[in-house]
C-alpha cells in the first residue's frame, strides 16, 4: 500500500449522464421563461447558456438532485447552481394561475365541481421555538402545508402557498377564500372531513363533505353509502397529488423552511 497526501476532492470528479423524463417542450417553456428574464434585466452574459441551465434546474427540481453534483458536473459553484433555481423557481411562480382565473376556466370547459385537499410536504426541522409551527400532529412530522384544487379527472388546476405545517386545512381554506371564489363561479367542491364547518349551508352546500361517527352516533346504512360515494368521487385528487410530487424536490426540501421556495409553478407542467 502506497500512502498519499492527495485529497479525494483534488481529484478529476467522474460525470455521469442521466435521463429526465421530461419533453422537450418543458425545457424549451423555461428557456424561454429565462431569456424573457435576462432581456429584461439587461443581462448579457452568463456562464452557461440558458438551454443549458434550465437543464440543470429540472434536474434539480425532477430528481432532487444535490446542488453541489450538480455544480462540480457543469464547473460552476454550489451558490450559483441554487441562484439559478430560485430564480427560475420563481418565474414560474409567477406563470401560475390565480385562484378565481383557474375557476373560471373549469366553469367555462363545462366542469360542476372541483376537488379540494391538503397536503404536507416534509421539510428538515428548525432550530428553537421556530420549530414548532412547523410541526403536524396529524402527520407527527416537520414540513410545509399546501392547499390544492383538482378538477374531476384530477388534474391540478391551483395550488396554494406555503404555510406552517401545523395549519389546519380549514384555516388555510379560509385565509384563500375558497368558499367565496368557489360561489362566484358557480362551483362545487368535493372534500374529506378536515374541510368539515368551511361550509355551514346545510340546504345547499358547496362545499361536501362526508358524515361522521363516534361512540354515541353510528352511521346508517344511507350515511355510509353517501360516505362510500363521496370517496370514490374524491379519489382522483389523491392521483393529483401524486402526479405533483413526481417532482422529487417535494419529497424533502433541503431548502430553509423559513423562505420556502414557492413551488405552485409546478402545477403548470
Amino acid at each position: 500500500m502506497t500512502n498519499t497526501k492527495e485529497r479525494t476532492e483534488d481529484t478529476c470528479p467522474l460525470v455521469y449522464q442521466c435521463r429526465l423524463p421530461l419533453s422537450t417542450r418543458t425545457v424549451n417553456h423555461l428557456t424561454d421563461l429565462l431569456r424573457r428574464r435576462l432581456k429584461a434585466i439587461r443581462s448579457r452574459w452568463r456562464i452557461l447558456p440558458p438551454g443549458k441551465i434550465a437543464v440543470i434546474v429540472l434536474a434539480v427540481l425532477r430528481h432532487d438532485q444535490r446542488l453541489a453534483d450538480m455544480a462540480g458536473g457543469n464547473n460552476v459553484s454550489e451558490s450559483t447552481v441554487r441562484r439559478w433555481r430560485d430564480e427560475l423557481v420563481g418565474l414560474l411562480a409567477a406563470q401560475a394561475p390565480r385562484l378565481d382565473r383557474a375557476l373560471k376556466k373549469v366553469a367555462k370547459q363545462g366542469g360542476e365541481v372541483v376537488l379540494i385537499d391538503g397536503t404536507l410536504i416534509r421539510t428538515q426541522r428548525r432550530t428553537s421555538k421556530a420549530d414548532r409551527r412547523n410541526y403536524s400532529g396529524k402527520h407527527r412530522s416537520h414540513g410545509l402545508h399546501f392547499l390544492a384544487l383538482t378538477d374531476e379527472n384530477g388534474r391540478l388546476i391551483w395550488i396554494s402557498a406555503a404555510r406552517p405545517g401545523c395549519t389546519h386545512d380549514n384555516t388555510a381554506a379560509r385565509h384563500d377564500h375558497i368558499l367565496a371564489h368557489l360561489q362566484a363561479a358557480g362551483l362545487g367542491a368535493l372534500a374529506d372531513l378536515g374541510f368539515r364547518g368551511l361550509d355551514n349551508d346545510i340546504l345547499a352546500p358547496v362545499i361536501v363533505t362526508g358524515y361522521t361517527t363516534s361512540r354515541t352516533h353510528k352511521l346508517s346504512p344511507g350515511q355510509k353509502e353517501a360516505n362510500r360515494v363521496l370517496a370514490v368521487g374524491r379519489a382522483p385528487v389523491e392521483h393529483g397529488f401524486a402526479h405533483l410530487k413526481n417532482w422529487r424536490i417535494l419529497t424533502k426540501p433541503r431548502t430553509d423552511p423559513a423562505r420556502p421556495p414557492d413551488f405552485c409553478g409546478l402545477c403548470s407542467f
